[in-house]
């Protein structure tokens, strides 16, 4: 089953944490994610500052520079993976190295029939 982990932090404090996790070892349990079998995508998201937002409302287009909601953390990347169920979803989750100073979202994605359209 695929798993979406969305992953929240503060991004001006991501980098000045004591706990805060380096690029390379980012790197590295992407890799060993990957090496798995498990990794169907991963990204880094550009900061929150380069953020658009688009409604669309009774037909009319609004965009709006910024995201969507002022919230304590930013949605900072993303790991799409494949886990037998929720708890192996949960346990790769916490392996998320920018965990340890924000938050990991896991949801599991609704696969869509596509062939029925």
């Amino acid at each position: 089953m695929k798993y979406l982990c969305l992953v929240y932090s503060d991004e001006s404090q991501l980098h000045s944490q004591p706990d805060s996790p380096e690029d390379t070892e980012c790197h590295a349990y992407a890799e060993a994610i990957q090496g798995s079998g498990r990794m169907l995508a991963a990204e880094a998201l550009e900061s929150v500052s380069t953020a658009t937002t688009v409604r669309v409302r009774n037909g009319k287009l609004s965009i709006t520079d910024g995201p969507f909601a002022e919230t304590k953390e930013q949605l900072a990347g993303f790991y799409l993976i494949d886990a037998k169920d929720l708890n192996e979803a949960l346990q790769i989750a916490s392996g998320i190295p920018a965990a340890r100073v924000g938050s990991v979202e896991v949801r599991p994605v609704r696969e869509l029939d596509l062939s029925s359209t």
